[in-house]
């Protein structure tokens, strides 16, 4: 199930990369392009409509099944210590980051005040961490795969948490490209557990358009941060007002009637 699931997601990617639209895969196919957003969102494919939709992308099944085992050989997710290397030198994030965008070798060094030769020595360490593998030329090929994350309340997470989060809320998010809003309420379990699952399906198709905008150059593309959330809070200030429940009422000897 999880294969074909991850064979429809780089089913989606190609279309998107090669800019097929739902409503022109529905022309082809002769359905509604409800029909085919319900049938990507579902992942609900046969063998004959899977075929018939990969000679839409102009891809084989074979380069889906090709793509998706290059996919899952990726990380997504390292591990403490390594979080931890690339954190504790500010170079090192740095370029760890870059290469998270797809910045290549010439773009870090003349963006940054990086030397040519202090690149090549961090994009060695990024290699040995088995973040990248350095090629010929000083190319990058990125080892991550596209769901990548820090790790929850990792050493990078962390960071964040103290040094970037004011950072991070210190404007309006009133541009036009920029939003922010907070919002109350009280849900059932059911209930938080969908918006969960909405905002896991936001970060996912941030991060699809991520991958698509790679092959933008890099002054058509600005450094964006996506920060998604939800959980159990209640602001201190209200949570020290909430009544205390009275201790349980003990029967003491002197109490008990004879």
């Amino acid at each position: 199930m999880a294969t074909s699931s991850g064979l429809v997601d780089v089913l989606k990617r190609e279309l998107r990369t090669r800019g097929v639209t739902y409503a022109q895969v529905a022309r082809k196919l002769g359905l509604s392009e409800a029909s085919v957003k319900r049938m990507f969102s579902r992942k609900n494919f046969s063998l004959k409509r899977l075929d018939e939709v990969c000679q839409i992308a102009s891809s084989e099944f074979s380069d889906l099944a090709r793509a998706l085992y290059q996919q899952e050989s990726l990380i997504s997710q390292l591990t403490q210590e390594q979080e931890q290397e690339i954190v504790s030198n500010r170079k090192l994030f740095l370029v760890a980051v870059c290469v998270l965008n797809h910045v290549g070798f010439d773009q870090i060094t003349a963006t940054y005040d990086v030397s040519m030769a202090e690149c090549v020595q961090l994009l060695a360490r990024l290699d040995r961490l088995g973040f990248i593998q350095l090629q010929p030329n000083n190319r990058i090929k990125l080892l991550v795969s596209r769901n990548f994350s820090w790790l929850p309340d990792g050493p990078i997470q962390r960071f964040f948490n103290q040094q970037a989060h004011g950072e991070y809320f210190r404007s309006r998010f009133d541009r036009p490209d920029e939003f922010m809003v907070v919002v109350n309420g009280m849900l059932s379990r059911n209930s938080s557990a969908a918006v969960v699952t909405r905002l896991k399906r936001l970060a996912r198709e941030f991060s699809d358009l991520h991958g698509d905008d790679v092959k933008l150059p890099l002054g058509e593309r600005s450094a964006m941060s996506l920060l998604v959330a939800i959980r159990h809070w209640e602001l201190a200030a209200f949570a020290e007002l909430r009544r205390r429940k009275p201790p349980p009422y003990r029967v003491h000897r002197d109490d008990r009637k004879a």
